[in-house]
């Protein structure tokens, strides 16, 4: 009996017998890659950088969330290796597309990178293969925008080749949750084309919660972290509000949170950072422009949210006022630029926009970041941010007339900076959540 293109890739995926293409090897490409090839698939890895190309080739990892070791035995086991050569995507039955989707500085997405990759895909396509996109954009990316550039070459989607929408959902530094047992959204094209997505795709992933269409999983991720951005613009709100009428905010939301039922509880802090929450609700307030509806919720709440860091070096500026002392020639300490606790994740960091305030100020501006040795202008760095990370000793501490907390790393020495500092503004309530006794004066309602 003859079988169909659908009836030869159902069984190749059941089988295991499967080459996986992964298009670039970053934060959400190496890992999905890593759990590809634990499952016993063989993966090829498609890289712009030959330096990430070569770091992976030679069986080390630059992405903190992979072992070496993994990625080591891996290659060591034939099972995964990486090319600058898109031509060899034709080898793949099934390809997975993970490149940045940045905003441009009008927020708008920029999709430079989707199509590229999507062009790399059209051009080695051949019939037999599942498409999977995961990285995170609009709705109607992979209907509107992929599908017509792989349709031009005269294949039939459904039938000569498969292709579904998957959002990766990376948290980095999250030791509970990863890539294998993260439950996984997907949505194809066709039935067909989610029947295989998630065939192949619960071979490595714990869960796999398919819905009806692309359009469907690509609103679940903007939905998911446009809740996220909305709740933590309404606690950044509160944190303003509560600063206003000199209450403390963290002894506010610590009550609010013994609530045992709709209450859900969000902390502030110096604004948003990541590739995700910043960005992600705005692919979907963009997509709404176009068809003339205004997402007032989420323009309110990234209006609130970009303030923040303004916010916070206004607490700094007060403080130092307050002990007579101007901004301009003040030394501060900022102790913390990843943007979030213990990882080396620099992305859209809301501690870059304080470096630089502090420093427009005419303020001489130090940081200390376990993570991050150095801060480098890669075109888009403001340049009161570019630097690298001072030794958090005494002398150093005691040096400073303001230290400012931005990022509460775990592994920070709080004690230290309770016992020394002569000003502390703590944008994560990190030496206060420690215990013991603060420094006066302190933004402490705020």
């Amino acid at each position: 009996m003859h079988m169909t293109t659908y009836q030869k890739l159902l069984d190749r995926f059941t089988r295991g017998d499967v080459t996986c293409g992964v298009v670039g090897l970053g934060y959400v490409g190496l890992p999905l890659a890593v759990e590809m090839g634990k499952a016993g698939l063989r993966v090829v890895g498609f890289e712009k950088s030959a330096r990430v190309a070569d770091l992976v080739n030679r069986g080390e990892s630059h992405i903190k969330d992979v072992a070496a070791h993994d990625v080591a035995t891996l290659r060591a086991q034939g099972l995964l290796e990486a090319t600058l050569d898109m031509s060899r995507l034709s080898e793949c039955d099934v390809i997975s597309v993970c490149v940045p989707t940045p905003l441009g500085k009008t927020k708008d997405p920029d999709m430079s990178y989707i199509v590229s990759a999507s062009e790399a895909v059209a051009e080695a396509l051949r019939p037999g293969q599942l498409i999977v996109l995961e990285s995170t954009t609009y709705p109607g990316t992979t209907r509107e925008v992929m599908l017509p550039m792989i349709e031009k070459r005269g294949f039939v989607v459904g039938e000569d080749f498969f292709l579904c929408f998957s959002p990766e959902r990376v948290d980095p530094g999250n030791g509970r949750w990863h890539t294998k047992n993260t439950p996984k959204v997907l949505g194809g094209v066709t039935g067909r084309c989610s029947e295989l997505g998630q065939r192949l795709y619960e071979r490595f992933i714990d869960r796999i919660v398919p819905v009806t269409s692309p359009e469907a999983a690509e609103l679940t991720k903007l939905l998911e972290n446009t809740f996220r951005m909305i709740n933590i613009g309404l606690v950044n709100e509160m944190a303003v509000i509560c600063d206003k009428l000199g209450v403390n905010v963290w002894e506010v939301i610590e009550a609010a949170a013994t609530k045992p039922f709709g209450f859900m509880k969000f902390t502030p802090g110096p604004g948003l950072g990541g590739h995700c929450i910043p960005l992600d609700p705005h692919y979907l307030a963009w997509k709404m422009r176009t068809l003339h509806y205004k997402t007032r919720m989420i323009e309110l709440a990234g209006e609130i949210n970009t303030e923040m860091p303004a916010f916070w070096v206004g607490k700094v500026a007060d403080g130092l006022n307050d002990a007579g002392k101007p901004v301009n020639g003040a030394r501060v300490l900022v102790v913390g630029v990843a943007y979030k606790k213990d990882i080396d994740d620099l992305r859209e960091s809301p501690a870059l926009e304080i470096l630089d305030l502090l420093a427009r100020r005419g303020a001489d501006v130090h940081y200390h970041d376990p993570y991050v040795p150095a801060i480098v202008d890669d075109g888009h760095t403001p340049p009161g941010a570019v630097g690298t990370s001072v030794p958090l000793t005494e002398d150093m501490v005691r040096a400073a007339d303001a230290v400012m907390i931005v990022t509460d790393h775990t592994s920070v020495d709080y004690d230290l900076i309770r016992r020394c500092a002569r000003l502390l503004v703590d944008t994560r309530n990190a030496c206060a959540a420690r215990g013991g006794p603060l420094p006066e004066p302190v933004a402490a309602n705020a």
